[in-house]
């Protein structure tokens, strides 16, 4: 957990924490990946991107 004191508080930063582990994930995807490279859709996929897409399209439409 990272946490960083700031005028006696501790606060979290959840952006970078999030950041921390998709790139955890895209590491352990790597690692396993049969090829040099991971694919643009297993980047996707890793990254939960698709998902992301469906539910945007899904009429979330807010202006």
């Amino acid at each position: 957990m990272c946490v960083a004191l700031v005028r006696g508080t501790a606060v979290q930063d959840h952006v970078a924490l999030a950041e921390i582990e998709l790139c955890g994930e895209l590491m352990i995807a790597a690692s396993a990946a049969h090829g040099e490279r991971l694919s643009a859709d297993r980047i996707d996929e890793v990254l939960k991107v698709a998902d992301e897409k469906r539910s945007r399209g899904r009429g979330d439409h807010t202006g």
